[in-house]
């Protein structure tokens, strides 16, 4: 049977790891998992409990395709606390996970053979689900005096969006307001449609993060209840649309997908609830310490270049003096100390090959320990010449 130029699509290459970490552990080993974007908590209280009263009173049927009205307008709500933003409750779109919502804003935003420039290390979905719309990704190389972050320089008339992520994964670090302005000022100036991935935004350690929509209502803006709402596998997402995009991405996302998931919407409802806030915010503070315990313990094993961790929950690490081959560097820390930790050819296909991702999201014990073994592992390990 034929096949679509559209699925030549690279491998995830975090997924390797995990089942690589999973025949460990079926082998009997204990595996400190660093590998995955994950927060080792679940959906909070007030999310379940609501969502037992509601299965409880009937069946959770379809809702509308864009999503429960008294969800979006929670969502909406969201914005005005954390951002100050007074957001029409009808611009925001619930999706099947933050990857629905990118196959819409891509599929509403964008032909066939377009070119979108998104900064490199970045996501690498990005890149594949661009791919497989028979759109072209465009790599824009950015440097540490940057944050790794795209810079309006580095744009040009060719290209019909921008992708920009803060914090960003895998390097967590944040643009700030004036940078973000910067950015969409000259998507605006250029005609280059700008997608806002917001997905870790309330994971922060110092200043918030700043929306897009602090800036500008021309630009999609991305969410997720998966990361700072601790619901990975309950595959919600949002994003919120100029007013003229509504109607057409709600014919989009009627075809797409029906709906977004009912239960999943039911939970995202008390996972806003005030409850269910004060838990998130109680995780945030787990991971303030593990990102100090991960970046001390780096610090002391000679691990000293990585980058601004201002957010989210990783620590992308420059581990050239060790290896050019991160992908097997990676597997030698799995095999000898029992991390699975992201090689960071996953994020940037040039020079990846010398960098890893951490994530601190599992419990303070876990991070620990498997900071304790990493410092063992580099401290017997010679460097390069």
């Amino acid at each position: 049977m034929r096949r679509s130029s559209r699925s030549r699509v690279d491998p995830f290459i975090v997924m390797d790891v995990m089942e690589a970490a999973r025949q460990a552990e079926v082998a009997g080993r204990h595996i400190i998992h660093m590998e995955v974007g994950q927060p080792g908590s679940g959906a909070p209280r007030a999310a379940r409990e609501r969502l037992a009263v509601e299965m409880a009173n009937g069946p959770l049927g379809y809702t509308v395709a864009l999503g429960r009205p008294d969800l979006r307008a929670a969502i909406a709500a969201l914005y005005d606390e954390w951002y100050g933003v007074k957001l029409d409750p009808a611009r925001v779109v619930v999706t099947a996970g933050a990857s629905g919502a990118f196959l819409l804003a891509f599929t509403a935003l964008f032909d066939a053979g377009d070119r979108v420039g998104l900064g490199e290390p970045c996501y690498p979905s990005y890149r594949q689900i661009l791919t497989a719309l028979s759109l072209q990704p465009v790599g824009l190389t950015t440097q540490l005096e940057t944050r790794f972050q795209p810079t309006p320089a580095q744009l040009t008339n060719d290209l019909a969006g921008l992708i920009v992520a803060s914090p960003a994964n895998p390097t967590g670090t944040m643009l700030d307001r004036a940078a973000l302005a910067a950015l969409c000022d000259a998507c605006t100036a250029r005609g280059i449609s700008l997608i806002s991935d917001e997905i870790y935004h309330g994971l922060h350690y110092a200043d918030r993060a700043t929306s897009a929509l602090e800036i500008t209502d021309d630009v999609y803006v991305i969410n997720s209840f998966s990361k700072y709402f601790s619901m990975t596998g309950w595959r919600l997402g949002w994003m919120v649309v100029p007013p003229d995009h509504v109607r057409m991405i709600e014919q989009l996302a009627g075809n797409m997908f029906i709906c977004p998931p009912h239960a999943a919407q039911v939970a995202a409802l008390g996972a806003l609830s005030p409850e269910g806030r004060a838990e998130l915010d109680g995780h945030r503070d787990i991971y303030t310490v593990n990102r100090q315990i991960l970046l001390d313990g780096l610090a002391a094993a000679g691990v000293t270049n990585v980058a601004p961790a201002d957010g989210a929950f990783y620590v992308y690490a420059d581990v050239t003096d060790w290896t050019d081959d991160a992908r097997a560097f990676a597997s030698q820390i799995l095999d000898q100390a029992g991390v699975a930790v992201t090689p960071g050819l996953d994020f940037d296909k040039t020079r990846g090959a010398g960098t890893l991702r951490l994530s601190y999201a599992r419990a303070t014990a876990d991070i620990m320990e498997g900071t304790a073994r990493l410092k063992a592992f580099f401290a017997q390990l010679p460097r390069q010449e």
